[in-house]
C-alpha cells in the first residue's frame, strides 16, 4: 500500500511545498502554508463538465439555441448579470463575512422559487437561522427548500432527488468532499468544491450561485482557479459604516465586466438604488474648499460621485499621502506633478484623498478631480458647485482625454452640473477656484 505524503499548500495561490516556509515564494504572503495529506487515488475519469463534442468538429458545424435568460426580478441585478440568469449558468458571488451576501441571494432565492424550485443549501447557518431571516424579508414560498449540509456528495443527491432549477451554495469555503483529505476551506477542497458544482449544474442544467469569503486583502478566498471554473464572478462591497452596498460584476461569460449596482440595506432587506449619483450626492456639504465631483464609468453606467481632499501643514519629517478610493501610487504622482506645475510647496504638508461612500475607482479619470480637491484644499477656496470633472493627468501636467466622454457629460447635464473641455492643463484649474 503506498504512503501517505505531506505537503503545505499556500492558502493564497495554491503554491505547494514538501517543506513548511513563513513566506510563500510564489505570492509573498506570511503565514498563508497549511498542512494537507495526500494519498494516492484510484485512477479515475477526471471530474469536469461533460463535452457533447468527442471529436474535433468544424466550428461552422456546430449548433446551439440561443441562451435563456430568467429574469430575477431585481432590476439593479439582472442589469449587471448581462440581462437576467443564464440557465445552467455558475456564479460566485464574493464579499466580507457580513456585507449583505446571504441576504441578497436569499431575496433572489424568493424571487426565483415563483417559477420553479429552489434549493438553498446552508453549510454555515442552521435551517432556523435562515428561516428567521428570510422571514424577516418576507421570502415565504413553498417552492423554496432549505438544507443544512456541507458534504457534496449528500448535496448532489439531494439535488438528484428534489431537480431544482435553481441552487444556492452558502458557503463555497465550508463545504467539502469525502474523498479529499484536507479540511473544508483548503485550496483542495475549495478548488474540487467548485468543480464538483460546476460539472452538477452544466450536467443537470441547473443554475447556481455560490457564496465566497474574500482575504484581509480584499481578494476571494480560496485558490485563482476558482474564479476560472465559475461562469461569472461579482463581488458584493461595502462599508458596515454606510447603509448601501456596491455588486460588482469582475468576470462574465454571458454579459460584459465591470458593471456596477447600488443596493441600500435597510431593515426589510435589500433595496436597488436606481439613481446612484443623486444617492451619493445627496449629502454633499456646499460651499466646501476641497470637495469636487468626479464624473465617472463603472462599467457602462455613469455615476456621479463626490472627491475630497484635505491639505494639511505637515507634523512629521515626512509628510502622509493617505488615499481611500484611488490608488495611494496615483495619489503620489498627482501630488508631484501639482508642486512642479503649480508651485505648489507640497512636500511641507500632508494630503488626504477619500471618495465618499467608499466606492473604489480604478479609472486614470478620476485624476483632474483629485488634483481640482488637492488645490481647492490648499488655497481653502472651493470649486464652483455646478461644476463635474473627468480627465487624465500627465506627467507634464497636461489634462488628457478618457473614455466615454460623451456619457460623463449626459449624467453631468442630467444632475444640473457643466463638465469643462476648456481644462488642458494643470494651470486651467483656477478658471474653477
Amino acid at each position: 500500500m503506498a504512503k501517505k505524503r505531506t505537503v503545505f499548500v499556500c492558502q493564497e495561490c495554491g503554491y505547494r511545498t514538501p517543506k513548511w516556509a513563513g513566506r510563500c515564494p510564489e505570492c509573498g504572503s506570511w503565514g498563508s502554508f497549511v498542512e494537507e495529506v495526500e494519498s494516492p487515488k484510484p485512477k479515475r475519469q477526471r471530474r469536469w463538465v461533460e463535452s457533447e463534442i468527442s471529436e474535433p468538429v468544424p466550428i461552422g458545424e456546430v449548433t446551439g439555441k440561443p441562451q435563456e435568460r430568467l429574469r430575477t426580478g431585481i432590476e439593479e441585478l439582472d442589469r449587471v448579470l448581462g440581462g437576467g440568469i443564464v440557465k445552467g449558468s455558475v456564479s460566485l458571488f464574493s464579499g466580507e463575512p457580513g456585507v449583505g451576501k446571504s441576504t441578497l441571494l436569499l431575496q433572489v432565492a424568493g424571487l426565483l422559487a415563483e417559477k420553479g424550485r429552489v434549493l438553498y443549501v446552508t453549510a454555515e447557518e442552521s435551517p432556523e437561522q435562515v428561516a428567521l431571516r428570510a422571514r424577516r424579508l418576507g421570502v415565504e414560498s413553498k417552492n423554496l427548500y432549505l438544507l443544512a449540509e456541507n458534504n457534496l456528495e449528500a448535496i448532489a443527491q439531494a439535488v438528484e432527488k428534489l431537480n431544482p432549477l435553481f441552487a444556492v451554495f452558502d458557503s463555497i469555503q465550508t463545504l467539502y468532499l469525502p474523498e479529499i483529505e484536507s479540511a473544508a476551506g483548503s485550496v483542495s477542497q475549495v478548488r474540487e468544491s467548485a468543480a464538483f458544482i460546476t460539472n452538477l449544474s452544466k450536467r443537470r442544467r441547473l443554475t447556481s450561485f455560490i457564496v465566497g469569503h474574500v482575504t484581509k486583502e480584499g481578494s476571494i478566498a480560496g485558490p485563482k482557479v476558482l474564479e476560472h471554473i465559475v461562469d461569472a464572478v461579482f463581488q458584493f462591497e461595502g462599508d458596515r459604516g454606510y447603509n448601501f452596498r456596491i455588486l460588482k460584476s469582475l468576470k462574465n461569460r454571458f454579459g460584459s465586466s465591470g458593471e456596477l449596482a447600488v443596493f441600500e440595506m435597510t431593515e426589510s432587506g435589500l433595496k436597488e438604488v436606481p439613481n446612484p449619483s443623486q444617492f451619493f450626492l445627496a449629502e454633499r456639504p456646499k460651499g466646501k474648499a476641497g470637495s469636487v465631483i468626479f464624473a465617472g464609468i463603472e462599467g457602462s453606467r455613469p455615476i456621479l460621485l463626490e472627491v475630497q481632499a484635505l491639505v494639511t501643514r505637515a507634523i512629521f519629517t515626512t509628510p502622509q499621502r493617505k488615499a481611500k478610493g484611488i490608488s495611494p501610487n496615483r495619489l503620489s504622482i498627482i501630488v508631484a506633478v501639482l508642486e512642479k506645475e503649480l508651485g505648489i510647496p507640497l512636500r511641507n504638508f500632508d494630503v488626504f484623498v477619500n471618495v465618499v461612500g467608499g466606492v473604489k475607482v480604478d479609472e486614470p479619470a478620476v485624476d483632474l478631480p483629485v488634483a481640482a480637491a488637492i488645490v481647492s484644499s490648499y488655497f481653502e477656496r472651493p470649486v464652483r458647485e455646478d461644476v463635474a470633472l473627468f480627465g487624465e493627468i500627465g506627467l507634464t501636467g497636461e489634462v488628457r482625454r478618457v473614455k466615454l466622454e460623451e456619457v460623463r457629460e449626459k449624467e453631468a447635464k442630467k444632475n444640473n452640473l457643466k463638465t469643462f473641455k476648456s481644462i488642458k492643463t494643470l494651470k486651467d484649474l483656477t478658471k474653477l477656484i
